[in-house]
């Protein structure tokens, strides 16, 4: 079992920017993925961004140029860095991981919101 912690969501007015953080119970070193996920209110949970084990990242293409993900081998640690955020960023966030035995694991989520 893997424990994903999320933190760094809060409530930022349009324009700003948040940084979150995901830390997992044990080495992320073989992870196949891991990722940030969104849900808002209404709508489905949607890929955010994810960086694979060759630190090979993809992004929506609503966060492309705003958004970066990265990661801490040495900390079992994933970040996204949200710049530029816009009231449609609104949602809770939530860390995933996957692991080459085919097992994965989501964080408890962290809020995210953006006033205009």
């Amino acid at each position: 079992q893997v424990q994903l912690v999320e933190s760094g969501g809060g409530l930022v007015q349009a324009g700003g920017s948040l940084r979150l953080s995901c830390t997992a119970s044990r080495s992320i070193f073989s992870m196949n993925d891991m990722g940030w996920y969104r849900q808002a209110p209404g709508k489905q949970r949607e890929l955010v961004a994810a960086i694979s084990v060759s630190s090979s990242t993809n992004y929506a293409d609503s966060v492309k140029g705003r958004f970066t993900i990265s990661r801490s081998i040495a900390r079992n640690t994933v970040y996204l860095q949200m710049n530029s955020l816009k009231p449609e960023d609104t949602a809770v966030y939530y860390c995933h991981a996957d692991f080459p035995t085919g097992d994965d694991y989501w964080g408890q989520g962290t809020q995210v919101t953006v006033s205009s």
